[in-house]
């Protein structure tokens, strides 16, 4: 294995960041362009390219001439306008298979959902090399029929935090990382994640709006800065809330957009941080009563769960290839069903 350093592993958590998977390029044709295949134009233009990768792009529907999709055979035109997106390349990083158990929601020959449970790392990097949940599904792929557009590893379009439970996609062809992460981009996917956060929320209903960005004090934790600042990218959190228990609330949240910790930085950031949330402050007493018993009770609750009481309870996607929905959910885990009961019954005897 080739030695890592930590700002290596930091270029590739930000290059996994689910809006970020993408880059763009806009290219003009000349006006006396001579007509030519697309992708035999773009192979001459773009670097370190090559004519299959092309066709696969065409085919998930993420190259565009004139703000239309276009086919891979597509002649170029003068003055045509022609965009691509392209999936950022995986910093390269040896992925050793490991027999760790994964729960497996669905999977067929393009793509793969998986219940990710607390205490597992979604990916390696600095200081997690190993019993990763990617270590586990490349023991799992290499132990399937390959296809020939198999790429050779486990293709992410998303991911969550250590402490977060619940579905996750992965992709195991060029296609459907493709088609996937687009759809992550395009906002078209479905996410809909169960939270417990400290306090007593004032609305029922709500969206939380600020940038989101690395903090310039701790690299590790993220941020909200203000609007007009250039540090910091959009980030939209939509939330209702499904049970209140005075202390603390149990909220539905549905997301906009994709930035990393997104839900953990934003209800930090309007003063209701998430239950046991260790990076964010959500592991110490925010709300309640001084007394002895009442300590007890949160250090108790704390020991339920491992950090921060947040779920990725349901998954919508397009299939890469047959255009249906696929769609599922997964239920809370249960050490976050006995904390909810916990504070269900402490709520009826406060």
């Amino acid at each position: 294995m080739t030695e890592n350093t930590e700002e290596d592993d930091l270029q590739f958590e930000r290059a996994e960041q689910e809006e970020d998977l993408f880059e763009h390029h806009n290219l003009i044709a000349d006006v006396g362009q001579d007509a030519i295949r697309i992708d035999k134009f773009l192979m001459k233009r773009l670097p370190n390219i090559s004519r299959n990768r092309l066709q696969t792009i065409a085919k998930a529907g993420t190259l565009f001439v004139n703000g239309k999709s276009v086919k891979s055979n597509y002649k170029v035109r003068p003055k045509d306008e022609i965009s691509v997106v392209l999936p950022y390349p995986v910093r390269e990083i040896k992925l050793i298979p490991e027999d760790i158990p994964i729960k497996i929601i669905y999977e067929d020959d393009e793509l793969i959902m998986v219940y990710k449970p607390a205490n597992m790392v979604v990916h390696p990097g600095y200081g997690n090399y190993s019993g990763t949940l990617l270590n586990g599904l490349v023991y799992h792929f290499d132990n399937l029929p390959k296809k020939e557009d198999y790429f050779g590893r486990p293709g992410l379009v998303h991911r969550l935090d250590k402490h977060t439970t619940g579905i996750l996609v992965v992709a195991k062809t060029e296609t459907a990382l493709t088609h996937l992460a687009k759809q992550f981009h395009d906002r078209t996917s479905e996410r809909v994640y169960h939270a417990l956060v400290w306090g007593d929320l004032a609305e029922n209903e709500g969206t939380i709006t600020g940038p989101i960005g690395r903090s310039k004090k701790n690299r590790k934790v993220f941020q909200v800065y203000e609007e007009d600042e250039e540090y910091g990218k959009h980030a939209v959190t939509h939330y209702k809330v499904l049970e209140r228990f005075g202390y603390v609330t149990l909220v539905e949240c549905k997301l906009e957009t994709g930035r990393t910790h997104q839900i953990r930085v934003h209800f930090k950031h309007i003063g209701h941080p998430l239950f046991h949330d260790l990076e964010y402050g959500g592991d110490r007493i925010l709300k309640g009563t001084t007394f002895t018993k009442y300590q007890q009770f949160i250090n108790n609750c704390f020991k339920l769960i491992p950090g921060q009481a947040l779920h990725a309870k349901t998954l919508g996607v397009e299939h890469p290839v047959s255009g249906e929905r696929v769609y599922y959910e997964s239920e809370l885990p249960e050490g976050f069903l006995k904390l909810l009961e916990k504070w269900r019954v402490y709520s009826k005897n406060v």
